[in-house]
């Protein structure tokens, strides 16, 4: 995993950061969080219903499992800060769910660092542009603008900011 500094974020403005790897979106998974939300709706969880009766052919993901993996794929992808104590979900703007992602499909997602800005003493507001991809279809599963805030110790904030 790259590591950058504080100081390094506001020249990475308008770069992609990273492609995330690949994950494959099962029916195992796809149960799973629909156990843990408790939407059960046959689209998702009925393979044999979800092929006669939807347009999809099988069962999908639902639309908030595959904004949910959006942790998992920023991990490995988007550098590290050095000074950062921790990460905090600050929320999303602008999520749609273009695409839906069919059971076995496989995702990755597509990071561009759009905005930060230093608030109060130890944080530092983060706002990506995102898309996830699936893999061979033109379009994406969804796209979103995610904000997220990185935490530090504020002796570290860089000089000017």
């Amino acid at each position: 995993m790259r590591e950058i500094s504080l100081a390094d974020v506001p020249g990475l403005v308008g770069q992609e950061l990273g492609v995330s790897e690949w994950i494959t979106v099962d029916q195992t998974m796809i149960n799973q969080f629909a156990d843990a939300t408790l939407d059960h709706q046959f689209i998702h969880v009925d393979p044999e219903r979800a092929a006669a009766e939807s347009p999809f052919g099988g069962t999908i993901a639902h639309g908030f499992l595959t904004l949910s993996l959006l942790s998992a794929m920023n991990f490995g992808t988007v550098p590290k800060i050095r000074e950062q104590t921790m990460g905090i979900n600050y929320g999303f703007d602008r999520v749609r769910f273009m695409s839906p992602v069919k059971c076995g499909a496989r995702v990755r997602g597509h990071f561009t660092l759009s905005d930060c800005r230093f608030r109060g003493g130890g944080m530092l507001m983060t706002t990506y542009e995102v898309s996830v991809e699936i893999e061979n279809e033109k379009k994406p599963a969804l796209t979103t603008t995610w904000i997220t805030i990185v935490q530090f110790d504020p002796k570290d904030r860089p000089e000017g900011v």
